[in-house]
Parts: structure tokens; sequence; C-alpha cells
């Protein structure tokens, strides 16, 4: 059965809240177990449209909702952020990302914007991005998830 995006996004919101779900590909067969026939594309966008980013709970990275208020501001520096990106790697317990020249700050304010538990705090000068973690672990799981938010990015219409 084919849902509404109304319906489908409250779908996604409420199996999100009910369960722990870790990739796109799960919350597709979710959906498609549900009777709904969705793609990872579709999926994507919703998740973009929703607020929705991933992070720590209950030691696994699984998707959470972010704070509703700040979903419009944080969607459009995220779009920037995805494109500014230039490279990315860890140094110890900070992730250090190249941006293009006067796109840091930007990109630390959609990063801050995200509230995620594993980032202490952001800093940026104009074309360089620090990104304070708990652990070494922590920068190294933000480093690889760098790619996935561009990737992300570039799956909306």
């Amino acid at each position: 059965m084919k849902l509404s995006k109304g319906e489908r996004q409250a779908t996604i919101l409420r199996l999100i809240r009910e369960r722990p779900i870790e990739t796109q590909e799960e919350l597709v067969e979710c959906l498609n177990g549900l009777g709904h026939k969705v793609t990872q594309a579709t999926v994507s966008r919703d998740i973009r449209e929703l607020g929705i980013v991933k992070s720590t709970g209950g030691g696994r990275n699984i998707y959470m909702t972010m704070s509703s208020g700040r979903k419009s501001n944080t969607d459009r520096l995220f779009r920037v952020f995805a494109q500014a990106v230039i490279s990315h790697r860890t140094a110890a317990n900070l992730v250090v990302i190249k941006t293009l020249p006067g796109m840091a700050q930007a990109g630390a304010s959609a990063l801050d914007a995200m509230d995620m538990p594993h980032i202490v705090g952001t800093l940026a000068g104009d074309d360089t991005i620090f990104i304070a973690t708990p652990s070494n672990e922590s920068a190294e799981y933000l480093n690889n998830m760098i790619p996935d938010l561009s990737l992300s990015s570039e799956a909306e219409e």
C-alpha cells in the first residue's frame, strides 16, 4: 500500500521511537514489512526532511530525531556542510575537516545543531573545522560518518 508523504513520515518517526534502527536499509525493510512500498532514496529524503540523525544509543549507532525547532535552519546548514567538505581525518580524539574557503563556520554550525552526544564541541576557522570528541573511538565513528552525510545530501531530489 502506498502511503501519503505525511503518513509515511509519521510511520518513520514512530518506528525510530519504538525500536533501534541502525541503517536506512533496515528502515526500508520495516516499512516494506508493514506493507508500505518505499525505496531507499525516498527514506533518505524523509530522514533529511524530518531532521533525523544517527547518534549513539545503547552502545549502537541508531537513528534519532533532532529537536524540531532547529530543523529548517539545520537542513540548510547541513546541505552547505555536505557540499563544502573537501577532506577529513582523525587526530587522536579530534576530527579535522578541510572545507572550501569561507565554509567552515557554516559547517561547524550544522554539526553543533545536530546535538550529537559524541561531539564535545567544534571550532571553525575559514576553511578548517576541529571537532573535539570524548574518545578516539568517537572520533573514528564521526570521521567514518562524514561520507554518509555528504551522500545523503546528494540523494535528495
